[in-house]
C-alpha cells in the first residue's frame, strides 16, 4: 500500500502505518521502542491534550488526541508482535466494558440523574474487579495519578460509605489543625515527620476542595499562572524604577509584589 498518495486516512490506515514503522525494514527508531521506552511520551501527549481543552483550542485539541490515539496503537501493535493482545482486542474490551458498566442506558437499572449514573457504575465496576471492600476500591486508585487528583478520588471512595465530613466547616477545621501539626513538626526539626505532617495538610485541603466542588489540582494549575504572572509584573515594575531585584531586601520585594497585587 502506497500511503504518500493518500489523501484521507481512517483508524485501520494509522493501525497499518504503525505495522509498517515497526517492520524489520521500518524506521530504526520505531521498530526498537517498548512500553518502557515511550512511557513518558504517554503522559507528555496526555497533558497536552489537557492544554488544548484549557486553552479552548479546537484545531490543537485534534492533533493533540491523534497523538494520543497514535500511543494508544503503538503499545497494541507491540503487544500484538508478542501475540499478548491487539488493537481489536483493546476495542473489544472497552467496548464491553461500557456496556457492562450502563445497566441504566443498555439494561433495566434506572439512574434519573448523574449521581445515580455514577452510583450505578461504581456498584458494577466493584462487582467486576471482585471488591468486597472499599479499602479494595481505595486501593485500585491508579497510583501513578496526581497526588492531589489520587488524594481525592480515595476521599470519594471512603464518602460512598459514610466516612466523610459532614460539612466543609469540618473539613476546614481539619486543615487548620494539620497546619498548626505542621508547625510543631517544622519546630521539631524532623525530617520524615515534616513530610507525614505536611502531606497530612495537602490531604485535608483536598477534602475543602471536594466539598466546595473545586478542582484542587486545576486550582494549583491556575495559581501557579497566577504567581508567575505576578512575578512578571514584579520583574517589570522593578525594572522601570531602576531596581535589581537580585539585590534588594526581601521587605522592598514584598512592597513591591503588594503593588503588583492591587494593581
Amino acid at each position: 500500500m502506497n500511503f504518500t498518495e493518500k489523501e484521507n486516512f481512517d483508524f485501520y490506515d494509522l493501525v497499518e502505518i504503525m505495522k509498517f514503522l515497526r517492520a524489520p525494514d521500518g524506521c530504526p527508531w520505531d521498530k526498537v521502542q517498548t512500553h518502557e521506552s515511550i512511557r513518558s511520551n504517554f503522559i507528555e501527549e496526555t497533558y497536552e491534550v489537557i492544554e488544548a481543552i484549557d486553552n479552548k483550542d479546537s484545531g490543537l485539541l485534534k492533533e493533540e488526541l491523534g497523538d494520543v490515539m497514535l500511543q494508544v496503537v503503538f503499545h497494541s501493535e507491540m503487544s500484538a508482535e508478542e501475540n499478548e493482545f491487539d488493537i481489536n482486542d483493546v476495542i473489544n474490551d472497552v467496548c464491553k466494558k461500557l456496556v457492562e458498566r450502563h445497566p441504566h442506558v443498555f439494561g433495566d437499572v434506572k439512574a434519573e440523574n448523574s449521581d445515580d449514573a455514577l452510583k450505578s457504575w461504581d456498584n458494577v465496576k466493584m462487582a467486576t474487579k471482585a471488591q468486597k471492600k472499599q479499602s479494595e476500591a481505595m486501593d485500585s486508585v491508579c497510583r501513578a495519578l496526581p497526588s492531589l487528583m489520587r488524594a481525592e478520588k480515595i476521599q470519594k471512595k471512603a464518602a460512598k460509605v459514610g466516612f466523610d465530613w459532614e460539612s466543609a466547616d469540618g473539613a476546614m477545621d481539619k486543615v487548620f489543625e494539620e497546619a498548626d501539626e505542621l508547625k510543631r513538626a517544622v519546630k521539631s526539626g524532623d525530617e520524615a515527620l515534616m513530610s507525614e505532617e505536611l502531606g497530612d495538610l495537602l490531604f485535608s485541603v483536598v477534602n475543602v476542595s471536594r466539598f466546595i466542588k473545586v478542582d484542587s489540582e486545576k486550582a494549583l494549575y491556575d495559581a501557579c499562572d497566577k504567581f508567575t504572572d505576578r512575578f512578571k509584573k514584579l520583574e517589570n515594575l522593578a525594572d522601570e524604577r531602576g531596581i535589581d531585584i537580585k539585590t534588594v531586601s526581601l521587605s522592598q520585594l514584598d512592597s513591591l509584589w503588594e503593588e503588583v497585587k492591587k494593581i
